[in-house]
């Protein structure tokens, strides 16, 4: 009852308040970012964003009596629409500034309309632009299509997740229930994730109102939430159902469960939110608001998976158990449980063939690995959008095939170059400059330079000959920066900065590389301590960083090929190839480093138990292995399931996310920590748990299970399968 008052409490109060979500990439104290700050103090009037309208015939031209009769009805309606500050068209006067034929496509067939909102467009009323959408396109038909592009209107096709939702825990049920046989088993993991997902989701959305927070947050929170918090309620009724074939009552059973589970579920939560949150070293408020929002999906899974599990365990009682275990346990009484089946065998084979199989396994993540030498950091625009959203249609009508129909690839990203003049010489100089820019390459149009009220700020738009995500339009800005722009200024004292979407990007690109070493440092470090205090080891935690790269860098070979070399991207309904968004890299490191020190930890774990029993490596890593692969590759099949779904979304972000991390999953679980992390420690032997004395006296002691009970009833520990530490 507590959690759905909570869930209720937090939901009714993200209705009220609705979500406040911006995809604001600009960093201050760089380039773009102050030619933005200085564009919005010296043009006050072009705060709000503009969007574009494009309308295309292919028979006879826009200028024909009955297009231009249609389009100039339909400006005039959406400039008096609530939201819209001013169209500017092609026809004359509906709040245009009488660009005229340069609205116009040299052949004719296609012309556009500037839509200028009256606020930026994470400020902006969904349903004044959803308004806008369905004005403009009432104007179709009878061989006139109309279609619109630009920030706003893609927020009108804000992607959903139900159906991602329904298929991955569609898959999640079917191996809950494979593995339980209890269907009132089955939905407690998934009842206790949607509970925790439910209430995280609209807290993010409250938090949106304190910080900027992407709008692709609440559903990674989602997709990260469902997939952990499934897995960790897994952990917890995997052990509450040993318990009762151990002969313990439902009450019991429940208490020791969380108990000893719960305490490596709420230390491998932990651990996710550990690397989450060293994104906040980055000082960046786009991720600041990303980070915190995941920490939080978590920290309510791990919540709700030690409060809310344990209660509905109690209510379904005995079950939790199949009907065959029940009728076993009630005829029989409780039997010890051993590993056996393909979990041994899988075991005694990596044992007998480590070089081999090590081999194997290191080739297949190298090989995975070598497209991410090619990745292009860079921001995918609206022509990667699947190709029936209004959007794309826009994009491609506007790039069009050339010069002769449409206005060029590169008009979808025009360069604002923002001047600082100070004194009739800068003026000069600054209204010289389009001359030069013309014969600068890369450039297909240039602008008439534009002045404020005291002639101190200048604008010129650049229009480049390329798209806004290709590397050639990148190599334009750094060469007008570094080469046309300080040549053009002279003896004057004439300062221009480059700005505009395209470069904002690139700034945003380069800052985050430049960091993401210390990031990825101080992330290996931080799980590399906590590996050290938990296992006494120099050598646990050196593989551990390894294993961690190379699930990293698996992972992203996969993204690129998928989405920068475009290996299916149309196929999955994500669009055409592009590059990969800078953040991807960031939050994607952060969130495999915490899934991965689980899979560590629950693996080595039981390792480690037998090694402090037997000072027996080959006997260790054996058991280690055959006690715990089950349950790790039932976790990893449930998370690949949920992530895997998650392509299915709409939208291109989160599939990045989705392919990513479900790939990830899939190596660390089938190839690393059941193949390769094995295959080196039967390798490494006695030196696996090495540790020098004098630091073995130095580190403090601490413990992921409770102490045994004194006088209490043990449950099958050695052979459970089920060791309690921690899970994914």
């Amino acid at each position: 009852m507590l959690w759905l008052a909570v869930f209720a409490g937090v939901a009714v109060a993200a209705g009220v308040t609705g979500a406040a979500y911006s995809n604001n990439y600009e960093v201050p104290g760089t380039e773009s970012g102050q030619a933005s700050a200085r564009m919005a103090k010296a043009f006050p009037d072009r705060s709000g964003d503009g969007d574009t309208l494009v309308w295309h015939t292919d028979s006879g031209t826009v200028r024909s009596g009955a297009v231009e009769k249609a389009m100039r009805h339909t400006l005039k309606e959406i400039a008096g629409l609530p939201g819209v500050s001013e169209v500017q068209g092609p026809y004359g006067k509906h709040g245009t500034d009488g660009a005229g034929t340069r609205q116009i496509s040299k052949d004719g067939h296609t012309a556009y309309a500037s839509v200028i909102f009256d606020r930026p467009t994470d400020e902006l009323d969904v349903a004044q632009v959803r308004t806008v959408v369905d004005t403009a396109q009432r104007a179709s038909g009878r061989g006139l299509q109309v279609e619109l592009g630009g920030a706003g209107i893609a927020l009108t096709e804000a992607p959903r997740a139900q159906l991602a939702e329904i298929i991955g825990l569609g898959a999640a049920a079917v191996v809950l229930f494979l593995a339980f046989g209890s269907l009132a088993a089955t939905f407690l993991p998934i009842v206790t994730a949607l509970a925790a997902v439910g209430t995280a989701s609209a807290g993010i959305t409250l938090l949106s109102h304190a910080m900027t927070v992407a709008d692709f947050a609440p559903m990674l929170g989602m997709l990260i939430g469902l997939g952990v918090g499934i897995d960790y309620a897994l952990f917890i009724v995997t052990r509450h159902r040993k318990g009762l074939r151990a002969g313990l009552p439902v009450e019991e059973a429940a208490t020791r469960a969380v108990a000893v589970s719960g305490r490596a579920v709420v230390f491998a939560g932990a651990t996710v939110c550990i690397a989450l949150l060293g994104m906040l070293i980055l000082r960046l408020s786009f991720l600041n608001g990303v980070a915190l929002a995941a920490s939080l999906t978590v920290v309510l899974t791990v919540a709700a998976a030690i409060t809310l599990l344990p209660a509905l365990l109690g209510l379904i009682g005995m079950r939790a158990l199949s009907r065959r275990e029940r009728r076993r346990l009630a005829e029989h009484g409780p039997r010890p449980e051993r590993p056996t089946g393909i979990a041994a065998r899988w075991s005694g084979f990596v044992e007998r063939h480590p070089k081999l199989l090590g081999t194997v396994a290191a080739t297949v993540m190298l090989v995975l690995a070598l497209p991410t030498f090619g990745l292009h950091l860079g921001t995918s625009d609206q022509g990667n959008n699947p190709a029936a959203s209004t959007t794309r249609k826009a994009y491609d009508l506007l790039a069009g095939d050339g010069h002769e129909s449409g206005f060029g690839p590169g008009f979808n990203g025009p360069l604002t170059l923002v001047g600082t003049l100070d004194g009739a010489k800068d003026r000069i100089a600054f209204s010289d400059l389009p001359d030069r820019l013309r014969d600068t390459p890369g450039v297909a149009q240039v602008g008439r330079p534009a002045f404020d009220g005291n002639h101190s700020t200048g604008v010129i738009t650049v229009v480049p000959t390329t798209s806004p995500q290709s590397r050639q339009t990148s190599d334009l800005v750094e060469r007008l920066r570094t080469e046309v722009l300080p040549e053009a200024g002279g003896t004057s004292t004439l300062r221009v900065q480059v700005g505009g979407i395209t470069a904002s990007y690139d700034d945003f690109a380069s800052v985050i590389v430049g960091k993401l070493p210390l990031f990825i440092g101080v992330v290996i470090a931080l799980g590399s301590v906590l590996l050290l205090l938990a296992f006494r080891s120099i050598g646990i935690p050196l593989k551990a960083a390894l294993m961690n790269v190379a699930a990293v860098a698996s992972s992203f070979g996969i993204v690129v090929a998928v989405f920068q070399w475009g290996w299916g991207s149309e196929l999955l309904g994500l669009g055409s190839a592009g590059p990969v968004e800078p953040f991807l890299p960031v939050i994607m490191v952060s969130v495999l480093f915490g899934l991965s020190m689980d899979y560590q930890v629950f693996l080595v774990s039981r390792m480690y138990e037998e090694w402090q029993l037997t000072h027996d490596n080959r006997r260790a890593v054996r058991v280690g292995l055959a006690e715990t692969s089950r349950v790790i590759n039932s976790a990893a099949v449930i998370m690949i399931a949920v992530f895997g779904a998650f392509i299915l979304s709409g939208d291109r972000i989160i599939a990045m996310f989705g392919i990513g991390l479900a790939g990830a999953v899939a190596l660390d679980a089938f190839v690393l920590r059941t193949l390769l992390v094995p295959a080196l420690m039967h390798l490494l032997g006695g030196a696996n748990w090495w540790l020098p004395s004098w630091l073995d006296r130095w580190l403090p002691r601490i413990s992921i299970e409770p102490p045994p009970e004194p006088g209490g009833v043990r449950l099958p520990g050695p052979q459970d399968g089920e060791k309690p530490l921690v899970g994914v």
